[in-house]
């Protein structure tokens, strides 16, 4: 309750003037998320996930850096807010993923796919991104004229379609035209396979995973 009256406080404090760059605070942590105040707005997000255009690089102990076009700053829990301006890097510019690991270890993000916002689940086991068909529905992916096959899962030969993503986006880093299966069964994240993996270098270190793109 005291956080959310600080986080109110500061929304309204935003709210009283428009800033020339953006003015970034750490108000606070939820688990492994950074409770962000952005222009007066709180924004909770995880390593490698952005809003108002500012993303989450890293986040330990208290400390946090966030990066906004071609500016970047370190915030202390407490401490004054920083501000960042410069002009917005395109996504296409971008070139690595910063995942950190969740409940399970499993790495997920926010992202979207043809620009419409979806939630990612890596999946180095997955040769190919994978969508459940109500999923696929929703973002308006047209897949029931699509290549049809089957694939192999652990409940036996399932029938799926196979499609082409004009654009994967995750985090700040966007890739063309991805292979992608969509499949009958519900899930509640979108599988990030090796049709989207492939076209970076992996690293691992501990609880975060970053991916670069190749070149």
């Amino acid at each position: 309750m005291r956080l959310r009256r600080c986080l109110l406080a500061w929304a309204l404090c935003g709210a009283s003037g428009a800033a020339l760059a953006q003015s970034v605070t750490l108000a606070g942590s939820m688990g492994n998320k950074a409770l962000l105040v952005i222009d007066g707005q709180p924004h909770t997000l995880a390593v490698g996930q952005s809003a108002m255009g500012v993303t989450l690089l890293q986040f330990s102990d208290g400390q946090a850096t966030v990066q906004h076009g071609g500016g970047s700053a370190t915030l202390r829990l407490g401490g004054a807010p920083a501000r960042l301006s410069g002009t917005a890097t395109p996504a296409t510019d971008e070139r690595e993923i910063v995942l950190q690991a969740g409940l399970g270890g499993h790495f997920t993000s926010s992202g979207s796919i043809n620009g419409r916002p979806v939630q990612f689940m890596v999946d180095t086991g997955a040769t190919l991104v994978a969508l459940s068909q109500g999923e696929a529905e929703r973002i308006g992916l047209d897949y029931r004229n699509a290549q049809r096959g089957m694939t192999q899962t652990a409940n036996g030969p399932v029938p799926v379609h196979r499609v082409s993503l004009g654009r994967v986006r995750v985090g700040q880093v966007e890739v063309a035209n991805v292979e992608a299966v969509v499949v009958p069964a519900q899930m509640p994240y979108v599988l990030l396979g090796n049709s989207f993996l492939g076209r970076f270098q992996m690293r691992r270190d501990n609880d975060v995973m970053r991916l670069e793109k190749r070149r």
